[in-house]
Formats: C-alpha cells, structure tokens, sequence
C-alpha cells in the first residue's frame, strides 16, 4: 500500500532549519499501514532535507559549515543569467538532497536519540515550501 501526504511550511530562508520529525512521525501515525518506509521530498530546487541533532551550537556549525563550501559572495554563473542571486543555494540543495528515507515499525520511525528529521531552506528569501510525505508498507 502507498499513502501521500503533504506538509506545508513557510520558511524564513537564508539556511532556515526546520525540525519536521513530529508532522513526519503524525503522518505514519494517521496512515493505515504499520510497518514499511516513509519518503520526505522537498519540492523545488533552493531546500533539501536531511536528518540532525537539532540543537542550537550543531545548526550554528551547520550553517557555517554551507558559507565554508559553498559561499553566498562568490560569482555563481546561475545568478549572471537569471540575476536572482541564488545561486549558492541551488548549489547547497543539490549537495544536500531533496529526499529522505527513514525505516518505520509498529508506526514508530527508526530515528536515534537525537536524531531528527530537518527541512533546510537555502534560498535567499522566505519561501512557502511543500513537503510530500510518500508512506509505503504493509
């Protein structure tokens, strides 16, 4: 069996973290299927998904961790045709990755003590984002 769910967020941009592991774990809670995967996809191109400690000193490295290896003020060729200035931020979410895979069982995700499931927002503006939840099992 396949269910789709959706999560809708409005982002603040800039390397925006999000913890979304309750609405992810709400939506296998809902879904009519105990055991199997859950896929989290981010539509668009400037965000990615990944999984974290969320916790203040881990998303401050985080952060300066995407100025290091893929800076904002450096010439991005995407930027000299489009003039959008983003650039970086197509770059950082296809290092990142769009989507996520996280085993479940007896409706509970295999997610380690501190880990959680995050939404991360590179674009240099506030965004409205969409996030499909895919839940497949039995």
């Amino acid at each position: 069996m396949v269910i789709t769910g959706k999560i809708s967020l409005q982002t603040k941009g800039h390397c925006d973290i999000i913890d979304i592991t309750s609405q992810v774990e709400q939506e296998v809670a809902g879904a009519k299927i105990n055991s199997g995967t859950v896929t989290v996809f981010v539509t668009g191109s400037t965000a990615g998904v990944t999984t974290i400690e969320f916790e203040p000193g881990l998303l401050s490295d985080f952060k300066a961790m995407w100025e290091r290896n893929v800076p904002q003020n450096v010439p991005y060729d995407h930027d000299r045709r489009w003039g959008d200035g983003n650039g970086y931020s197509h770059v950082r979410a296809a290092l990142l990755g769009a989507s996520l895979v996280v085993p479940f069982n007896d409706k509970k995700l295999a997610l380690g003590t501190w880990q959680q499931i995050v939404l991360v927002d590179f674009d240099n503006r506030p965004r409205s984002r969409q996030i499909i939840v895919q839940i497949m099992g039995e």
